[in-house]
């Protein structure tokens, strides 16, 4: 079996996810992902910090994928038009990682501390947008609410599309960034 960089990384992953659904997050070492992976744990160390890690690989790439679509969206464009173009252009990272997705979101739901790294990811991640969209010259308030009412939306869109694969990411983005328009159309009236 080949032992590539990147082979390794996938096979701890889902060894990860697969121990993280039997045994539980807490009750799982990185000796066990690992063995179960069929490397060792210096090379788990090698791809992850820690356990929590593992199922917050990629984030990086998605957080590049959406500050670059934010800075190459044709000016003029209102913030939020803006985030729903990164968006759907960071789709198809999301649409490369949906096996993963799944158990991911049930093995974070039942873990306290997961819960809290996915609040602490999802805050980093509303802040990096809302410095894209200061260098697109948005004033810091109104960055910072369409970063985090944005990125909201957008996971929500995202969970409806896991839960309901019939329909396509993009449907799920227009639904949900539909309805925060209604809301706040509602309240402005």
């Amino acid at each position: 079996m080949p032992r590539s960089g990147e082979d390794a990384r996938r096979r701890l992953q889902q060894a990860a996810l697969e121990l993280y659904g039997e045994r539980g997050f807490d009750r799982t070492t990185t000796a066990e992902i690992a063995a179960r992976a069929g490397v060792t744990e210096r090379t788990f160390f090698r791809h992850f910090p820690d356990k929590r890690e593992v199922l917050f690989d990629g984030e990086a790439d998605l957080r590049a994928a959406l500050t670059r679509s934010v800075a190459d969206a044709p000016a003029g464009l209102p913030a939020l038009e803006v985030l729903v173009r990164a968006f759907r252009a960071a789709g198809r990272i999301l649409a490369a990682n949906r096996p993963f997705a799944e158990p991911r979101l049930a093995v974070i739901a039942a873990t306290p501390a997961l819960r809290e790294r996915d609040l602490a990811k999802a805050a980093a991640m509303a802040e990096a947008l809302a410095a894209a969209l200061r260098e697109r010259g948005v004033g810091d308030r109104p960055a910072a609410l369409a970063a985090h009412v944005g990125w909201i939306t957008f996971h929500h869109a995202a969970g409806a599309w896991i839960r309901e694969s019939a329909r396509s990411l993009d449907e799920h983005l227009d639904e949900a960034f539909a309805e925060l328009r209604a809301l706040s159309a509602e309240t402005s009236g």
